[in-house]
């Protein structure tokens, strides 16, 4: 009995009537050659060049390119990476002169954390004739990295109606074939820049031809890797998306919460759920494989008790000339509270209107639009400041400063030299 995968061969101590033979399914590689060319001034004149034309590995017209138009079976088992697909050729075959009855034959691919059944079938085949075999391809999309087994078992009964069972083991190595690093951005509108660093660390090119990101349920995506050009999108990697050995490429998508989520104050805070990353890329001949990552989490920015946010600010003023913003008022926390606004002018900026009214009470996850006006006294870019909100049942006092900026012009323009 020999279990065979390329080069590795395992022998049976005893006589069995039945043989295995295990073979991993892979794809040829193109086969190359190097071509050796000399000047025809030099010694071996035109030899070299005949030689390569009657080369039949060799494109002809084109001799000196290594690449050729033939292809090479694997020579070893090659190298198994996470999100490819396992494809195995097994085949029993009855090397005696005797009938066999009740052949089943089993294969498991044995794991660090289950034990997976490949079989097509596992009912038994009734009887196997001398000479005859039985044949059975498996397939498993690898979903884990580290040790695999291939366990094949074989049981039939003999003629003499004696029960035989035997088995055999395979071991290989699933490696990893990205690196993938993610961080992210808040930004004060409650967006969310996501930015994924995907790396090759294998050894061959990869075509890839998906890199997408599947939001969770409070999320709406946006993908930022394509260049709006009239009312096509060009991808910002080009035609060719390649991803050579060892390169790493940055991916970029905005994430914005869905209105029924954002509208409720409280709910998109502490440790949320982004999504999931899905990476589908082919290598040799168009091996496919797939890669879809963990949730993503990220630790949403803690805002306190009360979050000030600006609803709506004009970029450009008039030097001392009224404008208006319009503040939201979010009350975070789990009570209701009493507000009272206080505007504090600085060197700068000057509030109009009455500082301390009342604002009423505002209830947990509610929020209210404030319209404020003010004036710039001084030109250039200047810092909105001196906000202060008071909880009159806690006597607490909240400061506001730095909310936003905003440019000042002098709306007339000198004519004298």
């Amino acid at each position: 009995l020999d279990v065979t995968t390329h080069t590795l061969t395992l022998e049976v101590d005893f006589f069995q009537v039945n043989a295995a033979v295990l073979m991993r399914l892979t794809k040829p590689t193109l086969f190359t050659n190097l071509p050796v060319t000399c000047e025809e001034r030099d010694l071996p004149g035109d030899l070299f060049t005949q030689l390569m034309r009657e080369d039949p590995s060799t494109i002809k017209g084109a001799e000196t390119l290594m690449l050729g138009e033939m292809l090479t079976l694997p020579q070893n088992f090659g190298n198994i990476f996470l999100g490819e697909t396992f494809s195995s050729y097994i085949s029993v075959h009855n090397d005696s002169n005797q009938v066999v009855k009740d052949i089943l034959v089993k294969a498991d691919l044995q794991t660090s954390s289950q034990r997976l059944n490949l079989s097509a079938s596992n009912s038994a085949v009734a009887e196997l004739k001398p000479e005859c075999c039985i044949d059975d391809v498996i397939h498993h999309e690898v979903k884990e990295i580290g040790t695999h087994i291939l366990v094949c078992a074989v049981s039939y009964t003999t003629q003499y109606g004696e029960k035989l069972y035997f088995r055999k083991f395979f071991k290989f190595q699933v490696l990893k074939p990205l690196d993938v690093k993610t961080k992210f951005y808040n930004a004060e509108t409650d967006e969310v820049f996501l930015e994924a660093q995907i790396q090759n660390i294998t050894t061959s090119p990869m075509f890839m031809e998906k890199v997408s990101l599947e939001p969770s349920m409070m999320y709406n995506v946006t993908e930022l890797n394509t260049v709006i050009c009239g009312d096509e999108g060009k991808s910002t990697f080009g035609k060719m998306s390649y991803l050579q050995p060892m390169d790493t490429r940055q991916y970029l998508y905005c994430l914005k919460p869905k209105p029924e989520y954002a509208e409720k104050a409280g709910v998109i805070k502490g440790v949320t759920v982004i999504g999931k990353l899905d990476i589908v890329w082919k290598t040799n001949l168009g091996e496919r494989g797939r890669l879809q990552t963990s949730q993503l989490q990220r630790m949403a920015p803690g805002y306190g008790d009360i979050r000030l946010s600006l609803e709506m600010i004009p970029d450009t003023v008039n030097l001392e000339e009224p404008f208006d913003i319009i503040c939201k008022v979010t009350n975070c926390s789990e009570r209701t509270m009493d507000l009272v606004l206080e505007m504090c002018n600085t060197r700068s900026i000057h509030w109009c209107g009455v500082s301390g009214r009342q604002l009423g009470k505002l209830s947990p996850a509610t929020f209210l639009s404030l319209p404020l006006t003010l004036l710039s006294s001084v030109q250039g870019l200047q810092s909105i400041s001196g906000l202060r909100l008071t909880d009159t049942f806690l006597k607490r006092t909240y400061e506001y400063d730095d909310i936003a900026q905003v440019c000042v012009v002098c709306p007339y323009t000198s004519n004298e030299s």
